[in-house]
């Protein structure tokens, strides 16, 4: 058995300290698309924000969506790494640690583009010198800041054994790579009692991140929901954007899985039977999404009065109508039908159908902010015609293109840089699981 855990252990070290071509043009690419973001930002900051298209009708754009976007897809590390953790799901134990760096990654990146969004990101710490408990606003910077805390801790600490792998195993690597593992390892021993410490702690921040993941994105729905527009004044929207963040962040697992495998060569370990049950549970979450969706849109439909009527109108059959249904159809109500088969579970169906989902996640969100902030109950008389239309500007579009080169570089650079499957669990479940096989 030990022989087999050490061929577990080099192969799973494998792809850590080794740099392809691919993977150092991956990186470039990155790099550059995220400078000509900064580009975009630095003309932003210089000539204000009237270089974006916002103005008061549209005062908050594809900036909010990014925001509302990134905080749901983080909801994917309290999906896997938490709630089936803690009801003992043994299979998603490979699936861990992808999950956490994805919600790191995204966390990380839902806060800077809410800075990003301020038109004097200097000003940002007087939300918290200045901060009234009335508003939403505060909220959500407090809570945003402990999910990141919790967030980090959770891919952190549980990483600590494979840290310390690295740290006795890879001599290969370069030398400041070697000091890093050393310094991160913080001494881990693999003692009985460092194990101990370890489960209780893993297992509180994995208790506490499922309570604070619900209040990120349901306190998020509440800057709308206290913002008296049509389409947002509903009791309906932090249910409605939990379900969708959770169902987002299924789609983002899967198709990092796919890719991942794919790239680090981890059949053994990400298996058909994880595809095909990742392809489930985001069955369920569509429906409990699909269910959301018509109690959102059902009853400003059937009464259909005043600006929600026209909000609806837009939506439905009007400037929107392409993006809304594509939503709807390609992005929500296909993928149940395809993933309730078989067939549509397997791997590369599967991913295609999650990018599906992910695509229209993101239209959704623009949905959600647009067309409500185009019909104000208020409107504003003898307007310029360029307060009445939303075509985000190229600095707009080249900040949002950077803000996800951001997320996947960091993923890029914590997958490099650590196990991608969390080693040691892997190897004590499944020695676990060949002892009850031989007892039997």
């Amino acid at each position: 058995m030990k022989k087999h855990n050490d061929q577990v252990i080099d192969k799973l070290l494998n792809s850590v300290g080794r740099h392809n071509p691919v993977y150092k043009i991956w990186i470039a690419v990155l790099l550059v698309i995220i400078s000509i973001g900064c580009f975009a930002y630095y003309r932003q900051l210089r000539l204000g924000l009237v270089v974006t298209s916002m103005r008061d009708y549209t005062s908050w754009g594809i900036y909010i969506s990014n925001f509302v976007f990134f905080v749901a897809v983080s909801l994917i590390g309290s999906l896997v790494s938490s709630i089936l953790k803690l009801a003992k799901v043994k299979w998603s134990y490979p699936l861990t640690r992808i999950s956490e760096i994805i919600a790191v990654a995204a966390i990380i990146c839902a806060a800077v583009i809410i800075i990003v969004d301020m038109g004097r990101p200097d000003r940002f710490f007087n939300v918290i010198l200045y901060g009234r408990i009335q508003s939403p606003i505060i909220w959500d910077v407090l809570v945003i800041m402990t999910y990141l805390v919790i967030s980090v801790l959770l891919l952190y600490l549980p990483m600590l054994p494979d840290i310390a792998l690295c740290r006795d195993r890879l001599k290969h690597v370069a030398q400041w790579k070697q000091k890093m593992y050393k310094f991160l390892a913080l001494n881990w021993q693999n003692k009985p009692g460092q194990l101990n410490r370890l489960k209780k702690t893993s297992t509180i921040l994995e208790i506490m991140v499922i309570p604070v993941a619900f209040a990120i994105h349901t306190i998020t729905s509440w800057l709308f929901a206290t913002t008296w527009r049509p389409g947002w004044d509903s009791t309906n929207l932090g249910p409605y954007f939990v379900s969708g963040a959770f169902m987002l962040g299924g789609a983002v697992i899967i198709i990092a899985m796919f890719f991942i495998r794919k790239t680090f060569k981890l059949e053994d370990f990400i298996t058909n039977e994880h595809f095909d049950k990742m392809g489930k549970i985001l069955v369920l979450l569509s429906l409990v999404y699909l269910y959301f969706n018509i109690n959102e849109y059902l009853g400003p439909a059937f009464k259909m009065v005043g600006v929600e009527g026209e909000h609806i109108t837009e939506l439905f059959s009007g400037d929107y109508a392409a993006m809304y249904w594509l939503v709807q159809i390609p992005g929500l109500m296909l993928p149940i039908l395809f993933l309730v088969f078989k067939r549509g579970r397997k791997p590369f169906n599967i991913m295609i159908i999650s990018f599906f989902i992910l695509m229209g996640a993101w239209f959704k969100r623009f949905l959600i902010v647009i067309p409500s902030l185009q019909h104000p109950y208020l409107p504003i008389q003898d307007v310029d015609e360029s307060y009445l239309h939303y075509y985000p500007s190229w600095e707009e579009w080249a900040i949002t293109l950077a803000s996800f080169a951001g997320v996947l570089l960091i993923i890029t650079l914590l997958l490099k840089l650590f196990p991608i499957i969390p080693i040691q669990e892997y190897i004590h479940h499944q020695n676990k699981v060949e002892d009850q096989s031989n007892e039997i």
